[in-house]
Protein backbone atom coordinates (compact mmCIF):
# COMPACT_ATOMS: atom_id res chain seq x y z
CA UNK A 1 0.00 0.00 0.00
CA UNK A 2 2.53 2.73 1.21
CA UNK A 3 4.50 1.79 -2.44
CA UNK A 4 1.95 2.23 -4.60
CA UNK A 5 1.20 5.85 -2.74
CA UNK A 6 4.35 6.55 -3.47
CA UNK A 7 4.30 5.49 -6.81
CA UNK A 8 0.91 7.60 -7.33
CA UNK A 9 2.11 10.62 -5.71
CA UNK A 10 5.30 10.58 -7.79
CA UNK A 11 3.63 10.14 -10.59
CA UNK A 12 0.94 12.71 -10.16
CA UNK A 13 4.40 15.25 -9.47
CA UNK A 14 5.92 14.23 -12.76
CA UNK A 15 2.77 15.51 -14.93
CA UNK A 16 1.82 18.33 -12.75
CA UNK A 17 1.99 21.01 -15.59
CA UNK A 18 4.95 23.45 -15.37
CA UNK A 19 4.28 27.34 -15.47
CA UNK A 20 4.69 28.67 -19.05
CA UNK A 21 8.00 31.06 -19.82
CA UNK A 22 5.66 33.41 -20.10
CA UNK A 23 3.81 33.10 -17.00
CA UNK A 24 7.29 33.36 -15.73
CA UNK A 25 8.87 35.91 -16.89
CA UNK A 26 4.95 38.13 -16.74
CA UNK A 27 5.38 37.18 -12.87
CA UNK A 28 8.77 38.10 -12.46
CA UNK A 29 7.85 41.98 -14.10
CA UNK A 30 4.57 42.12 -11.83
CA UNK A 31 6.71 40.71 -8.72
CA UNK A 32 9.80 43.84 -9.61
CA UNK A 33 7.09 46.09 -11.08
CA UNK A 34 6.86 49.15 -8.07
CA UNK A 35 3.78 49.87 -9.41
CA UNK A 36 2.34 46.49 -9.02
CA UNK A 37 3.94 43.69 -6.67
CA UNK A 38 7.28 46.05 -5.70
CA UNK A 39 8.59 43.10 -3.66
CA UNK A 40 12.43 44.38 -4.08
CA UNK A 41 11.36 47.36 -1.89
CA UNK A 42 11.49 44.42 1.05
CA UNK A 43 12.90 41.02 -0.48
CA UNK A 44 16.25 40.83 -1.50
CA UNK A 45 15.50 39.16 -5.17
CA UNK A 46 19.39 37.61 -7.12
CA UNK A 47 19.77 40.30 -10.11
CA UNK A 48 17.83 43.08 -8.65
CA UNK A 49 18.83 46.37 -7.95
CA UNK A 50 17.84 48.35 -4.51
CA UNK A 51 16.18 45.22 -2.66
CA UNK A 52 15.38 45.28 0.60
CA UNK A 53 16.02 43.65 3.64
CA UNK A 54 13.06 43.71 5.76
CA UNK A 55 11.56 40.36 4.67
CA UNK A 56 13.76 37.54 3.80
CA UNK A 57 15.71 37.12 0.52
CA UNK A 58 13.68 35.29 -1.94
CA UNK A 59 15.51 32.07 -2.15
CA UNK A 60 14.82 28.22 -2.57
CA UNK A 61 10.54 29.22 -2.18
CA UNK A 62 9.48 25.74 -3.60
CA UNK A 63 11.83 24.03 -0.22
CA UNK A 64 10.24 26.69 2.29
CA UNK A 65 6.84 26.66 0.80
CA UNK A 66 6.48 22.64 -1.14
CA UNK A 67 2.43 23.46 -1.44
CA UNK A 68 2.04 26.12 -4.15
CA UNK A 69 -1.56 26.56 -2.27
CA UNK A 70 0.48 27.71 1.14
CA UNK A 71 2.51 30.26 -1.15
CA UNK A 72 -0.54 31.82 -2.74
CA UNK A 73 -2.65 31.87 0.37
CA UNK A 74 0.03 33.84 2.24
CA UNK A 75 1.12 36.31 -0.31
CA UNK A 76 -3.13 36.88 -0.63
CA UNK A 77 -2.96 37.79 2.86
CA UNK A 78 -0.02 37.22 5.07
CA UNK A 79 -1.79 38.62 8.40
CA UNK A 80 -3.72 35.20 8.83
CA UNK A 81 -0.30 33.62 9.42
CA UNK A 82 1.38 36.63 10.89
CA UNK A 83 -0.76 39.47 12.28
CA UNK A 84 2.16 41.49 12.81
CA UNK A 85 3.69 41.25 9.09
CA UNK A 86 4.53 44.22 7.12
CA UNK A 87 3.83 42.60 4.16
CA UNK A 88 0.88 43.57 2.68
CA UNK A 89 -2.18 41.83 1.52
CA UNK A 90 -1.90 41.62 -1.74
CA UNK A 91 -5.03 39.84 -3.06
CA UNK A 92 -6.98 40.59 -0.10
CA UNK A 93 -6.80 44.16 -0.89
CA UNK A 94 -6.64 44.12 -4.26
CA UNK A 95 -3.29 44.69 -5.23
CA UNK A 96 -3.11 41.79 -7.52
CA UNK A 97 -5.61 39.95 -8.74
CA UNK A 98 -5.81 35.89 -8.32
CA UNK A 99 -4.19 35.79 -11.80
CA UNK A 100 -0.93 37.97 -10.90
CA UNK A 101 -0.85 36.50 -7.69
CA UNK A 102 -0.26 32.80 -9.61
CA UNK A 103 2.27 34.26 -12.17
CA UNK A 104 4.09 36.01 -9.52
CA UNK A 105 4.43 32.42 -7.64
CA UNK A 106 5.38 30.41 -10.89
CA UNK A 107 8.06 32.83 -10.89
CA UNK A 108 9.06 32.72 -7.71
CA UNK A 109 9.15 28.78 -7.76
CA UNK A 110 12.17 29.24 -9.97
CA UNK A 111 14.35 31.01 -7.34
Amino acid sequence: MKGQLLTAILASALVAPLASADSIAEGKSIAWDRKKGNCLTCHMFEGGQQTGNVGPPMVAMKARFPERKALVEYIKDPTKRNPMTAMPPFGRNLILTEDEINKVVDYLYTL
